[in-house]
């Protein structure tokens, strides 16, 4: 460490730097104090402010103490620094460093800089030196909400000031394209900013982009409308009027060429130049041909029949209305490389050609493919003109002129327009047609949101087929017979071409190619062909080391012979066309097996904050290499997992990739320990995992009913997660994670989940020579196979858990295995063996000081005295346990002995009484503790048949019925065979149980 390298930092994740790795601080907390006392070097913070910073308007007792104890953690942490000194005065710390070691205070200075300088290119350079400084959100991963509520919206005000004044300075210099791609970005983070705004219209409008500019106004004028009620101000409703009479008032006219000439545009119609009036007049080219240059359509077309359908209602006119009258809205088919955008729009136009006799023309812009050379609209447009046979000499030079005779010859005319493999909205534009009875069809990898927002353009998502049209589109290709002789064999080639018709069209091509291969072979044999290549043409390579086995050559059967028909190649052409940020994320979400990730986790995977992952998986939707499958959940499909896989292990280092592993599966750890603390848990697994790694952001989880919507949206990828951490070393994330998802896999009765869960719990924990982990992990374990009927297999892993808990001095441990087992001995009538096991289970637990597990086994002991015949002791430890359950307010205790008591008065004959104990322990369980809740059910059903009212009763036991068979699978059958008994004549009421 050097003392000349240290710097801090505050604009991003905050710390002490040196020769760039950060040392520390270590703990949120910590950092919180830094920055407190970095916004103000050299000066003096009183300890009040810190406390505020820390806790906000209510610190504890105790906060003192812990301000000095993060003072002192802070001065060991700068000692080897002479540079930096923390005093301690009667008016607080003082942090003591050169200004420009921080990065905010070097930042201020160099925009104060800027401001001082008269050169242009001069002041432009020291404000992005400035803005180079910002590493993400500021003050991004401080403990507490009182800074970045109070401070952070003054530092992004500074930031968006230097970005304008930056983007100004670059306007005078002539970089218009840098500064429109860059304030289109911000513009659509906050639209009601209106210097922004004026800047990004500006730079457009220089640009040569005049309605681009437009549309920016009129979108940011319905957000203002909207939002605000209000007009936008006097300097964009100027800048507006200025753009309508074609002047920039510091620029001159706007539509000078560069030779200070007026351009075509100015004359007649919009965009009209002398050569469309003698093209449309009959000078030069008396009659429009009528172009047919759709590509051909495929006689093997499969499916689709619902897309087809809503083609035809979003491009056919009103009714009533003259197809010429219409002025069809453009309509863009979107979706992910490999899908079928470009096969289904060339079916569909085939099928429509006769909406359009004027003819059909076609252009592939080349958005996506081998080369990163997009076909320009200037280009595409000349084609055009071309197809509609426009002499040469009569086609003008300057986009915006060939705009207007493009669209003038289109006049009057009803023609389709097919606009393939578009890259963006702005390539697009100027090929609309703006005549009524044209239309433009637009197939894209991007969604093209501009195009909808600015021409109100209408969109058809494209998805994935179903295994039913997968297995359609082998057998059109194959033949009946070929795909009938091996059926394992084509569910394994749908399996594994997860729904993407060019997999499948590529394995069926494969499948011609080698007739006498057995359909098998596709999958398991051929991916030798490719195996030796390691990298394709374009420069994407076959991950060499194989990984887990799973991603190493999962692409290579997916190789038609050539760049369009490679999946790799086709993917790899939407990846090229990322942000590197985004690329990022994409690779690295290939370390997930789960087949979704919400925004948080992405943030704790990249280690970015939340808003940052939120606008790089909004780039990934856009380019269709993810699907937003509900609010702030992302997915993609298995293959395209496949592809980020191979990428992960091709770009980033095995290092790289463990840390965002770990931090990805700290995400889901410690989001669960959250969760789990918010249940009301009879037994929670006592954890003690390591902090979470920096970068990590927990899922938003304050309350009960947050933490049972959050695990039921994750527990699926819960399961994955707990796979993948034992498979790729994280031994402690598998058993914790399982012993977190304990208490709602219980509650919510998902016992195949967790008996899975905690079979690699128990491995991990066995890996680990932990026998606390083992012991934990034996009793979750063994209280889901007892609810799958397991009670043999169960009982053995009590019996060991028992052992180890012996072993670690643990009583209340042993008393909880005690329990369980007492419920196996309960099941089989075996009720003296379970009372004693519950008595030991008491003495276990007074011995320990838990009173709420003496409450649950007071309930016990009443439970099995009931069993014997023995109803007043029954009643009087059930009694003894309510009033335990209540002097803790331990509902789900009460909920449960009030279900005991209503058993022992049911068996007392006192069935009204019964009933209110079952509807007033069912009262408790509404929202969660499913699996309590049918056993419940199912004894309320039995009273109500024994109090006579049979209707009432029978329907009660159906209730039961639906949720025992999903969550208790074990006691189903025997349920089922009662509810078909209540029609035999003289049935009597069933023996609660």
């Amino acid at each position: 460490m050097t003392a000349e390298g240290v710097d801090f930092r505050l604009l991003g994740p905050v710390g002490v730097w040196d020769a760039g790795r950060r040392l520390g601080p270590s703990t949120a907390q910590q950092r919180t104090v830094l920055a407190t006392l970095l916004l103000e070097p050299g000066r003096p913070v009183p300890v009040a402010r810190l406390e505020t910073a820390l806790w906000g308007g209510e610190p504890p007792g105790s906060s003192r103490n812990a301000v000095q104890g993060h003072i002192s953690r802070l001065r060991r942490l700068l000692a080897p620094f002479p540079a930096a000194a923390l005093d301690t005065s009667a008016r607080g710390y003082c942090l003591t460093v050169e200004r420009d070691r921080v990065d905010l205070h070097r930042f201020r200075r160099l925009v104060r800089e800027a401001g001082g300088e008269t050169e242009p290119e001069r002041a432009a350079g020291l404000l992005s030196e400035g803005l180079a400084l910002w590493q993400g959100a500021p003050l991004a991963d401080v403990a507490g909400r009182w800074l970045p509520d109070a401070v952070v919206p003054g530092l992004e005000e500074e930031r968006l000031a230097a970005l304008e004044r930056r983007a100004a300075l670059d306007l005078r210099r002539g970089r218009h394209r840098e500064v429109a791609a860059e304030l289109a970005v911000l513009v659509g983070e906050d639209p009601l900013r209106e210097r922004l705004v004026s800047l990004l219209m500006t730079a457009l409008l220089r640009g040569d982009r005049r309605s681009e500019a437009l549309a920016v106004f009129r979108r940011v004028r319905r957000r203002f409308a909207e939002d605000l009620g209000i007009e936008p101000g006097e300097e964009l409703q100027r800048l507006h009027r200025a753009i309508l009479t074609g002047r920039d008032e510091a620029a001159g006219p706007v539509f000078a060429d560069r030779e200070g000439t007026a351009g075509a545009a100015t004359t007649g119609r919009e965009g009209t130049p002398d050569a469309a009036a003698t093209a449309a007049s009959g000078t030069g080219t008396a009659t429009l041909a009528v172009p047919r240059h759709l590509p051909p359509d495929t006689e093997l077309f499969t499916a689709r029949e619902e897309e087809l359908a809503a083609l035809d209602r979003l491009t056919l006119p009103p009714a009533g209305s003259p197809p010429t009258a219409h002025v069809m809205a453009p309509c863009v088919i979107t979706g992910t490389g490999g899908v079928g955008k470009t096969t289904l729009a060339v079916h569909w136009a085939h099928r429509a050609r006769d909406r359009f006799p004027d003819g059909q023309l076609y252009v592939n812009l080349q958005g996506f493919g081998p080369t990163d050379i997009a076909r320009t609209p200037a280009d595409a447009v000349r084609l055009f003109l071309d197809a509609l046979q426009v002499p040469s000499q009569l086609i003008p030079a300057t986009l915006e002129a060939r705009v207007g005779l493009y669209r003038s010859l289109l006049a009057e005319r009803r023609m389709l327009i097919l606009l393939d493999n578009a890259l963006d909205s702005d390539q697009v534009r100027p090929l609309l047609p703006n005549a009524p009875g044209c239309l433009a069809l637009i197939t894209s990898r991007a969604e093209l949101t501009g195009l909808v927002a600015a021409e109100g353009a209408r969109t058809l998502s494209l998805g994935l087929f179903s295994p039913a049209h997968s297995r359609e589109l082998l057998t059109r290709r194959l033949g009946v017979d070929k795909v009938g002789a091996e059926p394992k064999a084509v569910d394994d080639i749908v399996s594994r071409c997860a729904g993407l018709p060019l997999a499948l069209a590529i394995v069926a091509a494969r499948a011609h190619a080698r007739p006498a291969f057995p359909l098998r072979t596709l999958i398991s044999g051929l991916a030798a062909d490719a195996a030796e290549d390691g990298c394709g043409a374009d420069g994407t390579a076959v991950a060499a080391d194989g990984g887990d086995g799973e991603g190493a050559d999962g692409l290579d059967v997916f190789d038609g012979g050539d760049a369009v028909t490679n999946m790799r190649t086709v993917f790899s052409w939407s990846y090229r066309a990322l942000s590197p940020d985004a690329a990022r994320l994409f690779r690295l979400c290939g370390l997930s097996p789960a087949p979704e990730i919400s925004t948080v986790a992405a943030a704790g995977l990249a280690g970015i904050p939340v808003r940052r992952a939120h606008h790089l998986l909004t780039e990934l939707t856009r380019a269709n290499l993810a699907a937003e499958r509900s609010p702030g959940r992302y997915g993609w499909h298995d293959l395209l997992r496949v592809y980020a896989e191979e990428l992960t292990r091709l770009h980033d280092s095995e290092a790289e990739r463990r840390e965002a592993l770990h931090r990805l599966l700290d995400h889901y750890l410690h989001s669960a320990r959250l969760g789990d603390r918010l249940l009301d848990l009879y037994h929670r697994v006592p954890l003690a995992p390591a902090p979470p790694r920096p970068g990590v952001v927990l899922a938003r989880i304050t309350d009960r009913a947050q933490s049972l919507a959050w695990f039921g949206r994750e527990h699926r990828t819960l399961l994955a997660m707990i796979r993948h951490a034992a498979r790729s070393g994280f031994d402690a994330h598998a058993w914790q994670l399982a012993g977190a998802c304990w208490g709602f896999l219980s509650q919510e009765g998902r016992s195949d989940d967790q008996a899975a869960m905690h079979h690699i719990a128990l491995e991990a924990a066995a890996r680990l020579d932990d026998p606390a982990a083992q012991a934990h992990a034996r009793v979750g374990l063994a209280q889901a196979l007892i609810r799958l009927g397991q009670d043999e297999a169960s009982a053995s892993h009590l019996r060991e858990a028992l052992d180890l808990f012996g072993g670690l001095g643990d009583p209340a441990g042993q008393a909880l295995c005690l329990i369980y087992l007492s419920v196996v001995e309960d099941r089989h009538g075996r009720y003296a063996e379970g009372l004693a096991m519950s008595e030991r289970a008491l003495r276990l637990y007074r011995t320990a000081g838990d009173r709420a597990g003496e409450g649950r086994v007071l309930n016990n002991i009443g439970w099995f005295h009931a069993q014997l015949g023995a109803y007043e002791e029954a009643l009087r430890h059930c009694e003894e346990a309510l009033a335990v359950h209540r002097e803790l307010d331990d509902k789900p205790g009460e909920s449960a002995t009030l279900d005991s008591l209503g058993h022992i008065h049911h068996l007392l004959g006192r069935y009204e009484q019964a009933i209110d104990y079952y509807r007033r322990s069912l009262a408790w369980r509404r929202g969660g503790k499913r699996a309590l809740g049918a056993r419940t059910l199912r004894r309320l059903g039995e009273a109500q048949l024994a109090a006579g009212r049979l209707s009432e009763g029978g329907e009660t036991l159906r209730r039961a019925l639906d949720l025992v068979a999903e969550l208790a699978p074990g006691d189903a059958d025997a349920l089922r065979a009662r509810i078909s008994r209540l029609n035999e004549p003289d049935e009597p009421p069933a023996q609660v149980s």
